[in-house]
């Protein structure tokens, strides 16, 4: 039993932990200040705690592959003699493995879910606000240029998933589900109103594999089938009334697919079509080492100049794919890398996404949307090459992994059966 005078610790440490993805999105320079305690709170329970560090292994398919980013990007640096101003972000997960720590600690599950659906909320706000009174056509976030919109519309969308994985746990209260049904809601319109397509069109094979994993853990299929039908019938009616615009901009795609040419790259779709060219070139001159880190630009740059690329992706500095990211400037070593980061990350929180004990599921389900989204969204955009979005990806996959390391932990007879 907990003394009465430390019960104010694992609220303490789990309100921190529930405010830190919000922090990401915001400009304010305080921010540092959870994030610094979480680093030292981290370190510290490594160091005296033997059960942490057997959750760190319980978590390992996911913590090792994102160890391997940092070490393969400081060398991919050093190989290609580029500033260490570059390798900037990505040094980012060194402070994030020991952040995941703090997951391990003894929390309270109700700051975490609220927490997490509120940040849902707050940033669902902001973009009403930009939309309806600043009269922004495309939100993007307080802590973005308006190049900013599609990360920030991933950015809500993986907060809005965790905030309907809440609401859909059946045995909370009634008042609690309600609240992270509105969170999640509000968090998925503010993120419509980005109008970023590939997010949009990402959630919703997300959404519909959290649906069925529910469905088959409670047996409740016709409540499943029922949320299934009504979330995308909301969307589907929001995007073709309420905000046409948004229609219009897929409608746009297959015809700007069908378009493409050498002579014609103008136009958000024709311009990746161009852009996943060259890369596919720079792939193939440089298939070991890749072109260097966040050099891709330069490389296209020079591909202009030599009147091999168009003009119109002169001011793209990443070709708007991660995959082909990794691929162009990491070499076949860094795609795989990548493959191996989201598969077994997909692996991990999958296999326990079916888990009979919530404490376990749900966490898994968490993780199991924020990597759905990233390696989804991946396909079309860069979610690695800002601060807010990487951080998003390797704080909570982190640290969501070694939460349910401690819980496996906690309940091994239970883990065993399954």
């Amino acid at each position: 039993m907990q003394n009465q005078p430390n019960a104010w610790r694992p609220w303490v440490l789990s309100l921190l932990i529930a405010v830190t993805p919000l922090s990401f999105a915001l400009p304010f320079k305080a921010k540092a200040i959870p994030v610094a305690i979480l680093l030292l709170v981290g370190l510290w329970l490594i160091a005296t705690q033997a059960e942490t560090r057997r959750a760190y292994r319980r978590a390992a398919p996911v913590v090792v592959p994102a160890a391997l980013a940092f070490l393969f990007w400081l060398g991919n640096c050093l190989a290609h003699g580029i500033s260490l101003k570059e390798f900037d972000v990505p040094s980012h997960i060194l402070a994030f493995l020991p952040i995941a720590a703090c997951f391990s600690a003894p929390l309270r599950p109700i700051a975490l879910r609220l927490g997490l659906s509120a940040s849902a909320a707050a940033l669902g706000l902001i973009c009403m606000e930009q939309h309806y009174i600043e009269g922004i056509d495309r939100a993007y976030g307080i802590n973005n240029g308006l190049w900013g919109a599609i990360e920030f519309g991933m950015f809500i969308l993986v907060l809005s998933l965790i905030g309907v994985i809440q609401a859909a746990r059946l045995e909370l209260r009634p008042g609690e589900r309600v609240l992270h049904g509105v969170f999640a809601a509000m968090g998925f319109y503010g993120a419509l109103l980005t109008q970023s397509r590939g997010p949009l069109l990402a959630c919703i094979p997300v959404f519909v594999v959290l649906v069925f994993i529910q469905g088959r853990r409670t047996k409740r299929w016709r409540e499943a089938l029922a949320v299934l039908v009504l979330g995308i019938s909301v969307v589907g009616i929001a995007t073709t009334t309420l905000h046409g615009e948004v229609a219009e901009r897929f409608a746009r795609v297959s015809e700007e697919v069908s378009t493409y040419s050498e002579s014609d790259t103008t136009g958000a779709v024709r311009e990746r079509l161009e852009m996943w060219r060259n890369a596919g070139s720079a792939v193939a001159e440089h298939p070991l080492t890749g072109v260097g880190l966040n050099q891709f630009g330069a490389y296209a740059r020079g591909r202009i100049a030599e009147g091999k690329a168009a003009d119109s992706i002169e001011r793209y500095d990443h070709p708007h794919s991660e995959y082909l990211e990794w691929a162009v400037t990491g070499g076949v070593p860094g795609l795989a890398l990548l493959l191996v980061m989201f598969g077994a990350s997909l692996w991990f929180f999958g296999r326990h996404a079916m888990h009979r004990d919530n404490g376990v599921a749900m966490p898994a389900c968490a993780g199991l949307a924020v990597t759905g989204m990233y390696a989804l969204c991946a396909l079309t955009d860069n979610v690695f090459y800002r601060a807010m979005p990487h951080s998003l990806y390797f704080f909570l996959t982190l640290g969501l992994a070694v939460y349910i390391g401690r819980m496996l932990g906690l309940r091994p007879p239970l883990h065993r059966g399954h």
